[in-house]
């Protein structure tokens, strides 16, 4: 019993020093790395793709008016799958390598908020319809709800 321990020691300290030095000197991540998604609202349409592949939930999408959208994203609540990347028809999200999202600023910079004009036809106005009867069925996973986060509303509202 001790000698497999002795062996397993001196295995261990053969080995050398295998851990990062991370803090001092950090490493950036290797391609196709998954990390914060970045949001290119010029190349957004509004589709919503993004809220109802999301199995987080954290993107809440608001009518306005007839042509206008808001999305608001909360990425604290991110999981970094990459759902909302693979489905958005513009490749308006990408994942980029960034992953350290610590901060102290009470977590606004991990707020996201779009205004998105949306696309609509010159012919009779109005805005454009999903393409495919997927992307139909794919409407009532939006979320439409006030996201509570730290005892606020996602309007910054007290919920009682």
């Amino acid at each position: 019993m001790i000698f497999s321990k002795i062996k397993e020691a001196l295995l261990c300290l053969r080995a050398g020093r295998v851990t990062l030095d991370y803090p001092r000197r950090p490493s950036t991540p290797p391609e196709g790395f998954r990390g914060q998604p970045e949001v290119d609202v010029s190349h957004c349409i509004g589709c919503a793709a993004c809220a109802a592949a999301c199995p987080a939930r954290l993107i809440r999408v608001v009518d306005t008016d007839d042509q206008h959208r808001r999305i608001i994203r909360l990425f604290e609540r991110c999981i970094r799958c990459g759902r909302c990347a693979e489905v958005c028809p513009e490749k308006a999200i990408t994942m980029s390598r960034r992953f350290e999202t610590a901060t102290d600023a009470g977590r606004t910079d991990l707020v996201n908020v779009c205004e998105v004009y949306m696309a609509t036809c010159r012919r009779c106005g109005r805005c454009y319809t999903p393409s495919t009867p997927l992307d139909k069925i794919m409407k009532p996973g939006m979320r439409d709800d006030e996201i509570v986060r730290g005892g606020q509303t996602s309007s910054g509202e007290d919920p009682e």
